[in-house]
């Protein structure tokens, strides 16, 4: 199906799959490669993700790896603040995507800066003792229901991305929610099935074989499993040497529908979207 987003005014076509650059104003995103924390390296990379062709620029400030210890609303507001300052001055008119899942922090974006869609990773429930993960799980709902209510009031497009294992779960999970954000008056979705959140490798695998699924939902779909642990657990190696499984998932999630590519190696990925357009174009 062909979808456009409206980004505060400007239209974004999916008809073709589109690349977004991850940037990481962080010191501890799992992947060394992406972190950009001086000025210098977040205008580079700004530079960087638009020069190799992504249509949107992924910001984030608060990194959701496993075992990692949050950044707390303040300093992911400070991060976030000096990133955005520095890629609006080096892209005044780039679609800007806001990786969080605070509601403050969203709406500080959106009103300061002009952030264009916001992707909420629903909390960092992995890095969670186990002991304390019910109760968690309690206020993270409440924080999902502020940040539908924000983003809903922000009228920004907004991804959604489901913890749930199966696809059975995650189907009903982006149905549900997909209800309760049309009730409050959110037009555009993205739905992500969340690959490397809540899943074992092999449930990260299963739900991949049956990606075409998320199409009944009829909204798009957003694919991020770039040097996931989903591939160098499999391969045995690490994330600085899955750029090949990355590429190869990529290839596979566009077979299967995804319209948006989350990557750390854009041009990488803007080839395998041009090659794979080539092909279903030239039937």
């Amino acid at each position: 199906m062909e979808y456009t987003l409206n980004c505060n005014g400007k239209l974004l076509e999916l008809n073709t799959p589109q690349v977004m650059g991850i940037l990481n104003a962080t010191p501890d995103s799992f992947y060394a490669g992406s972190r950009t924390q001086t000025e210098q390296e977040i205008a580079e990379r700004t530079q960087q993700i638009l020069g190799e062709g992504a249509t949107i620029i992924d910001v984030g400030a608060c990194s959701t790896r496993p075992d990692s210890e949050p950044a707390t609303e303040g300093e992911e507001m400070e991060r976030m603040r000096f990133a955005l300052n520095i890629v609006r001055r080096e892209a005044p008119e780039a679609v800007i995507s806001i990786d969080t899942y605070r509601p403050d922090v969203a709406r500080m974006t959106v009103e300061e800066f002009g952030a264009d869609i916001i992707n909420d990773v629903a909390g960092p429930v992995l890095a969670t003792p186990h002991s304390q993960r019910e109760n968690f799980q309690t206020s993270t709902l409440e924080q999902q229901k502020s940040m539908f209510r924000m983003v809903s009031r922000l009228g920004v497009p907004y991804i959604y991305m489901s913890r749930k294992a199966t696809m059975k779960e995650i189907l009903l999970d982006c149905a549900e929610v997909v209800d309760k954000l049309r009730s409050m008056g959110q037009k555009d979705i993205i739905l992500d099935p969340g690959f490397g959140f809540g899943k074992t490798v092999e449930q990260n695998y299963a739900v991949m074989q049956e990606l075409e699924r998320m199409q009944m939902l009829h909204l798009p779909l957003l694919v991020g499993i770039s040097r996931k642990s989903m591939i160098y657990r499999l391969l045995g190696t690490t994330p600085e040497k899955s750029l090949n499984g990355t590429t190869m998932l990529n290839t596979f999630s566009l077979q299967k529908g995804a319209d948006i590519l989350r990557v750390h190696d854009v041009k990488e990925a803007v080839e395998v979207v041009k090659m794979y357009a080539s092909l279903v174009n030239s039937k």
